[in-house]
């Protein structure tokens, strides 16, 4: 792996250990914690990575179609993700709850609205220029590249030791990295995907 993908990753690794981990969650305010690293991750994204502009005629014809594309790629992750909850709740009743409730704890105390636009503009958007954009693009966005983008998305969440927080991360790198694969000049669609996703699973429609 080359060292511009490398050292990036490793510094993901260590803020989501940071922010996830029990030994020093605790001392971390999370969703400002998670904040400021998806705006360092953009900014090594940008600084690292081959310069990307948005043509002018993007936001007069591609812009709808991204937002519809986007649009119906998050609701069938979300339905995805709420049939993946009855199963696991089926199998394991106890133990999936609970794990999904700890997930959800985490936005206890913060307000609604900003969580909402924090997801929206902020942490989805830099999660996709980071991961697809930036490691799976620098890697060659070969069916190679975004199974080691998988690995490494996965991975980040180790240290939660949550075990559904880890599939879920899984579940969503195979959709959002195999949607990037298939379709790059899409991109616009797959990061609407996933801000949208993000509020609407953890703050519109909780599962």
């Amino acid at each position: 792996m080359p060292k511009r993908v490398l050292y990036p990753v490793l510094l993901a690794f260590v803020l989501w250990t940071l922010m996830f981990s029990p030994w020093t969650k605790a001392y971390i305010p999370f969703w400002w914690g998670m904040s400021v690293s998806a705006v360092l991750l953009i900014a090594l994204s940008l600084w690292l990575g081959k310069p990307w502009s948005i043509p002018a005629t993007y936001w007069r014809r591609d812009l709808w179609l991204d937002l519809a594309l986007g649009v119906a790629i998050a609701v069938v992750l979300w339905g995805v993700f709420w049939l993946g909850d009855k199963v696991s709740q089926w199998l394991f009743p106890s133990f999936a709850r609970g794990q999904v409730d700890t997930i959800y704890d985490m936005k206890t105390g913060w307000s609604r609205v900003l969580l909402s636009l924090l997801l929206l503009f902020v942490i989805g958007p830099a999660e996709e220029i980071f991961w697809r954009r930036y490691i799976q693009g620098t890697l060659g966005n070969t069916w190679v590249a975004a199974l080691v983008t998988l690995a490494a998305y996965t991975l980040v969440h180790l240290f939660s030791l949550n075990f559904m927080l880890i599939m879920a991360a899984m579940v969503c790198g195979i959709a959002w990295g195999g949607l990037y694969k298939l379709m790059p000049q899409r991109f616009g669609a797959v990061l609407i995907s996933h801000a949208l996703w993000d509020a609407a699973v953890f703050i519109w429609f909780p599962i």
